[in-house]
């Protein structure tokens, strides 16, 4: 499945987007039931939307988007859900090239800042990231990338029922690269 992932992302990239899965046929072949490949869990950054990115459609992905792709136990369970009841055997974990939650954090982290209302949760989660990275935000993006497929990788539920992997998209060239 990632092949076809890389494949969708090398079009879109250089502005050859297929645009598969996005008819009303295809609407209605979902219409009772869905068997996506993969489970994307990305930021909610609206210029990373997975399957513009991807070159996918309708019932290709599942789709988990938070700040930063942080990771908590209701979002473990969205996770989950793919492998565990849809038979999804690929889970992405994707960040971003200048990722403005990753830059919040590092920022608020920097200064000892607190955040206003729930963004303290997500500094949080950032902050072994920062702590590895010296406060630079794209190591930051590449180290939580790292350390969540790592986490996702010992779930008890995803650990061999799927594969995580875990990309960098850059938001320069379009293009998604496997971060190891």
């Amino acid at each position: 499945m990632w092949s076809l992932l890389e494949q969708g992302n090398r079009r879109w990239a250089a502005g050859r987007s297929h645009r598969p899965h996005q008819d009303p046929r295809r609407r209605k072949q979902l219409a009772w039931g869905q068997s996506p490949h993969a489970v994307v869990l990305s930021c909610i950054d609206s210029r990373v939307p997975p399957e513009v990115v991807f070159d996918v459609g309708l019932g290709d992905l599942l789709v988990v988007r938070t700040a930063a792709h942080t990771i908590d136990s209701l979002i473990t369970a969205a996770v989950q859900y793919g492998p565990q009841d849809l038979r999804a055997r690929l889970v992405v974990v994707l960040g971003h090239q200048r990722c403005g939650a990753v830059t919040a954090a590092a920022r608020a982290l920097r200064g000892r800042v607190t955040l206003p209302g729930e963004l303290p949760h997500i500094v949080a989660a950032l902050e072994p990231a920062y702590a590895t990275s010296n406060g630079q935000v794209e190591p930051m993006v590449r180290a939580h990338i790292r350390r969540t497929v790592l986490r996702l990788r010992a779930d008890p539920l995803l650990y061999g029922a799927a594969t995580v992997i875990g990309a960098y998209y850059s938001l320069d060239t379009g293009l998604v690269s496997r971060v190891t």
